[in-house]
């Protein structure tokens, strides 16, 4: 079963984080990608830009609505998605607790209902 990472954490600000901490975070990111990989379960995986680089769209009120920015200001932003396929929850919740990111957020663990895949979509 597809299982999506959904990685939620605070953005820093330009210079709020020493570059050692940051070089360290994205070696911690690169084993937990190849140690996924090594597993045969991970399907994609995307690190994504800061929100500031968000637009957003939306046709809500019928006309179309396009803004800089997220469609809502929060605390903690999506940062990155890893989708995993592994046999069950628990298997999902395993993977999701070493991620390093649970360090400094909150891993949302979420089923995929469906998938396109080859020209089709699949449960």
């Amino acid at each position: 079963m597809r299982y999506s990472l959904l990685l939620h954490y605070p953005e820093p600000t330009e210079g709020q984080i020493d570059p050692e901490v940051i070089a360290q975070a994205q070696r911690a990111f690169q084993a937990y990608a190849a140690a996924l990989d090594a597993a045969g379960v991970l399907i994609a995986a995307e690190v994504l830009q800061p929100s500031a680089a968000t637009t957003t769209v939306t046709r809500r009120t019928g006309d179309l609505s396009v803004q800089d920015g997220p469609f809502a200001a929060t605390v903690e932003a999506l940062a990155g998605v890893f989708v995993l396929d592994v046999p069950h929850l628990d298997a999902a919740i395993g993977w999701a607790e070493k991620c390093p990111a649970a360090q400094w957020g909150v891993i949302e663990v979420r089923p995929a209902g469906t998938s396109y895949v080859d020209g089709a979509w699949t449960h």
